[in-house]
């Protein structure tokens, strides 16, 4: 009776009908089996994926192998393979899937298969100016079966525990916001990359990091009745190494070998040998070299990986073991349309194909001309994900190469405490930027089969895993809030009339945590989800408060009327070099949207126009001496500094971090009647917008006293 009530929870959750308020699953005996099979290709040379154009490669660095887990509890049964292979297409894992359905009792829909996204693997997919290696692709096909098979055919009793730990000095972002003054042409001859990857090695020609990094590395640990371990599934965010020799698993296979070495022990049966996996995680614009540090060590890849290892020794001894763990597994197909040229693209990119000849494209013209072809005659696609729940765990799929940001969402509303997200599974389906970042152009956004699906795909995607995990925890998603700091009591006690605390994942709404409904709308240029202000101040230890980088856009909202007797508290960090533009930024205004009228004033960063990066007032226009004030002290360049405005009768006075006197003072005229309308992050014409970020933006209908002043700027 007990397994009859188990199976019919289980058909439910498969099915998608389960209510959030299951009765917990019935206890059955968890059995896992793990093998590594050696997928290093038998002819060479082969072709190799990850470069703009096609490369081969005839030695062999580093064996490559396809990791295969199998669990099973009775009820379901599940395979997750991961791939030395810079990436798979999906027909080719839905071959792999459907032969391995074939030689064992694993439906083709319960298996997750990723790849490691090493960039020194042969090329079992066409991408950029490298085809598909006909004879590699077929090979790998069987081998991923073989591998299935062997690991269903090594179940035995087990039980499974989660790790994670922090490594964030092994990642950062690699994707930078390019100056506006400094943005640079695509691929189609046009100006529009204002985001590019590795674009931070030039300070002087950004403004900041485009997302935010994600530092944890999380291990999926299964032991034998026994205490012996019987295989690891890790994951974490960092896009691969590079600068290895021949066909290669990058850091991934030395990461894999060195969690066997500490942790493996060879059974004399030769059938339970330890096997450790490492997944991708979401690292589309990730990588390891810190752009924020002007001098960075560039560590070796072996002493790179013992690092890593380091970590996840420590973490994975004092992992938490469940008693007993039941699984669900659900797949969705999701279709999708490509991003493809208009008909004047069109044309332009078959003319340059057809002066081809027959050969492969040898520039990045070249290139993206012939992708407008392959998007042309594609158009759409249907794309795999899939959520698997392994007791109080979960894991969630994307079939892409996924921002940092899109994990993050993912794992802060999972219904479970313990998430980790695959990419590259079930398919290589190319970038998928969250939206706000399509109109910063870049790498990363050009149309191709590396990056070619519609712009909402990042939005659908995650939307998709989120109901995934929705139905195999039998739980509703979890609704993301900063978790509060000593700050935030104090701002609270001080009753601000809107308060922004800019820590939402998108677009289009800034919350007003003040409760009184003044929400902002976001307009595009806007980026979100990076480090914010004083994390140590308006977060506790092990949670980061987050802010959004302004970029072009604005942030704006309706206030109630406010005159001559108001205040507002705010945290800047300005990207722009002091002596970049005229104006370095305007970070607030009150006007009319679209102009620059009498009754309006606005707050910013002066440029080489005035003294060069210090606080700026200003009315109307300013185009009268008597128009605007400048401050006395530089404002530092990425750097948290804390600005209080207040406007008090016929006077505006601005603070800088507290300070007992006054930076700016300027007086106001007694008619003039100010909008009910606020931007935040840009001028209401839209000139000299802020390059940076803004965060904890508060609106008080009151003066604010000194004392009160330096209490909200307290470092």
């Amino acid at each position: 009776m007990r397994r009859f009530a188990g199976l019919m929870l289980a058909v439910q959750m498969i099915s998608g009908l389960t209510a959030f308020n299951v009765v917990t699953p019935v206890v059955a005996e968890l059995r896992a089996g793990a093998v590594a099979v050696d997928v290093t290709p038998i002819q060479l040379p082969v072709l190799v994926n990850g470069g703009m154009t096609s490369r081969s490669l005839d030695s062999i660095g580093t064996r490559l192998y396809a990791r295969a887990l199998v669990l099973d509890d009775g009820m379901e049964r599940v395979a997750i393979v991961v791939v030395d292979s810079c990436m798979m297409s999906k027909s080719l894992l839905d071959d792999a899937k459907h032969l391995a359905a074939g030689r064992t009792s694993i439906r083709p829909d319960r298996m997750l298969i990723s790849a490691t996204h090493t960039h020194t693997a042969p090329a079992s997919m066409g991408c950029l100016g490298t085809d598909v290696d006909t004879t590699y692709a077929p090979y790998l096909r069987d081998k991923l079966a073989e591998a299935i098979a062997a690991a269903e055919s090594r179940l035995e009793p087990a039980r499974a525990g989660w790790a994670t730990a922090d490594a964030g000095d092994f990642t950062a972002l690699r994707q930078w916001v390019i100056r506006p003054d400094r943005m640079i042409e695509d691929p189609f001859g046009n100006q529009t990359v204002r985001a590019n990857m590795h674009a931070g090695a030039n300070h002087e020609n950004v403004t900041g990091e485009a997302g935010p990094e994600d530092p944890e590395l999380s291990v999926f640990c299964l032991k034998a009745a026994d205490g012996r371990p019987i295989a690891m599934l890790a994951n974490f965010s960092m896009h691969y190494f590079s600068g290895v020799d021949g066909l290669n698993a990058d850091y991934f296979g030395m990461f894999c070998k060195g969690l066997e070495d500490r942790f493996g022990r060879q059974a004399s049966d030769g059938k339970s040998s330890f096997v450790a996996i490492m997944s991708h995680g979401c690292s589309g614009d990730i990588w390891r070299r810190d752009y924020t540090k002007t001098e960075w060590p560039n560590p070796a890849i072996q002493d790179y990986t013992e690092g890593l290892l380091s970590i996840a020794e420590h973490a994975v001894r004092n992992a938490q073991y469940e008693d007993e763990s039941t699984l669900a597994m659900l797949e969705t197909r999701l279709p999708l349309k490509y991003r493809v040229p208009d008909k004047q693209l069109l044309e332009w990119s078959q003319r340059i194909v057809e002066s081809l000849e027959g050969r492969l494209p040898q520039s990045t013209e070249e290139v993206y001309a012939r992708e407008q072809v392959f998007l042309h005659e594609m158009q759409s696609t249907e794309v795999v994900i899939q959520a698997i729940r392994i007791g109080g765990m979960a894991i969630a799929t994307t079939p892409c190469e996924t921002y940092a940001l899109t994990g993050l969402k993912l794992k802060h509303q999972s219904p479970l405490n313990h998430t980790m997200v695959i990419e590259l599974a079930n398919g290589g389906d190319g970038y998928i930027p969250p939206a706000e970042h399509h109109p910063l152009g870049g790498y990363n956004t050009w149309a191709a089969r590396s990056a070619g699906l519609e712009v909402q795909a990042e939005g659908k995607i995650a939307e998709a895993a989120l109901g995934l995990l929705e139905q195999v925890s039998g739980s509703s998603r979890k609704e993301y809030k900063p978790v509060p700091g000593p700050a935030v009591e104090t701002l609270t006690s001080l009753k601000p009339v809107a308060w922004y605390r800019m820590h939402e994942f998108g677009p289009p709404h800034a919350t007003d945590s003040a409760a009184n409904s003044h929400h902002g709308i976001y307009e595009p240029g806007v980026l979100f989800f990076l480090e914010g202000a004083q994390s140590s101040k308006f977060s506790p230890v092990g949670h980061k408060n987050r802010a959004p980088h302004f970029a072009g856009g604005r942030m704006r909202a309706l206030l109630p009327s406010m005159q001559h007797e108001y205040s507002v508290s705010m945290w800047i960090w300005n990207g722009m070099p002091a002596d970049g533009r005229p104006i370095s930024g305007w970070m607030l205004s009150r006007g009319t949207d679209h102009g620059l009228q009498r009754q309006s004033i606005h707050l910013g960063v002066s440029g080489t126009a005035h003294e060069p990066g210090r606080l700026l007032v200003q009315t109307g226009a300013g185009s009268a001496s008597t128009d605007f004030a400048v401050g006395k002290t530089t404002v530092p360049r990425w750097e948290w500094t804390h600005v209080a405005f207040v406007h008090e009768k016929s006077e505006v006075r601005v603070y800088l971090n507290g300070g007992s006197e006054p930076e700016v003072r300027l007086p106001m005229k007694h008619d003039i009647v100010l909008p009910r309308q606020w931007f935040f992050g840009g001028r209401s014409d839209n000139d000299s917008n802020w390059e940076g970020r803004l965060d904890e933006i508060a609106v008080f209908d009151r003066i604010l006293t000194l004392e009160e002043i330096q209490q909200l700027s307290a470092k």
